[in-house]
């Protein structure tokens, strides 16, 4: 799950991440090239800039998305020749990085600034600040400050990985999912087969899981599913017309496909009988599903919208 989650991230920032097209990325590496650039002219300069391609930088694909450049932090800025000092200085700058994030709405009290840094920076971070607590416990008599998570090379890359996937996806959620128009256009047609269904709130306070603009998205699910469900499968020959249902989560409700096809059939009716109509309205089993779940892949591939969707 988390494999296929980290590989959506990573599709959609490469695509749409920065203004001047494309820009490949792996997660954490390329996140994290800076510095690693700058590691490599330590030795030969001792005032330097970090390296990186114009509009093609972190802070750049931030830029493009919030508007505004992180405040105290230049998208091209000078970093100490000193690894003790560039570490502090990478740690602070990812520390205002995180509280930035969390100010617009994200999520990201789990994590810590220090997994951001490079695995070289890492160590010498988990050093520092070993070494402050043994003196601390020397000179006061007991620990002081918050606790050191000391990770082996191999578990911190995984955080990292985590990590950064959780900043990219908080990123997108409070500067790309706020584009979505909260205004809802009611639709008399299908006003009266939504009475007996439970509505879904779009305040900011009425849901602790979804934004309010992923509850836009879920009310948009739900009448589009509702309206063209009687449109899609009124000639099915597997199933009959679908069932009435009450659309919550992205995750659970969209496995079968039905819902997804839907939303589709809403925009290019065209591909009703040449796609949708082929699927199970029931489905039960595991190749039912799948089965659904193809249609819709390939109804993608003919209105060119599959980005990095394989059958």
């Amino acid at each position: 799950f988390f494999q296929k989650t980290l590989n959506a991230v990573k599709t959609w920032f490469t695509l749409f991440g920065w203004s001047k097209g494309q820009n490949p990325i792996s997660i954490p590496y390329s996140l994290r090239c800076d510095v690693c650039i700058v590691q490599l002219t330590v030795a030969q300069e001792k005032n330097f800039k970090r390296k990186l391609d114009k509009d093609k930088g972190f802070y750049e694909m931030l830029l493009r998305l919030n508007g505004q450049p992180l405040p105290g932090i230049a998208a091209s800025q000078s970093l100490p020749p000193d690894p003790v000092e560039r570490m502090f200085q990478l740690h602070w700058q990812h520390s205002e990085l995180l509280s930035f994030l969390k100010s617009q709405g994200a999520f990201l009290s789990h994590v810590m600034p220090e997994f951001l840094l490079a695995p070289e920076d890492y160590k010498i971070w988990t050093e520092v600040n070993t070494g402050i607590r043994v003196r601390s416990m020397r000179s006061s008599g007991k620990l002081s400050g918050k606790p050191i998570f000391i990770l082996e090379d191999s578990t911190f890359e995984t955080m990292s990985k985590r990590a950064w996937t959780d900043v990219l996806l908080q990123i997108y959620k409070v500067f790309v999912l706020p584009r979505v128009s909260s205004r809802i256009v009611p639709d008399p047609s299908s006003l009266e087969s939504l009475q007996n269904m439970p509505g879904i709130k779009s305040e900011p306070l009425c849901s602790n899981i979804y934004s309010r603009y992923e509850r836009t998205i879920l009310i948009w699910l739900n009448k589009n599913y509702e309206k063209y469900r009687k449109i899609v499968w009124k000639d099915s020959q597997r199933g009959g017309i679908p069932v009435m249902r009450w659309i919550v989560n992205f995750d659970q409700d969209l496995l079968d496909g039905l819902v997804l096809a839907a939303q589709i059939a809403a925009y290019c009716p065209y591909l009703i009988p040449t796609h949708f109509i082929k699927m199970y309205t029931d489905p039960r089993t595991h190749e039912q599903f799948l089965h659904n779940c193809l249609i819709v892949v390939k109804a993608l591939h003919a209105v060119n919208l599959e980005i990095d969707i394989k059958v």
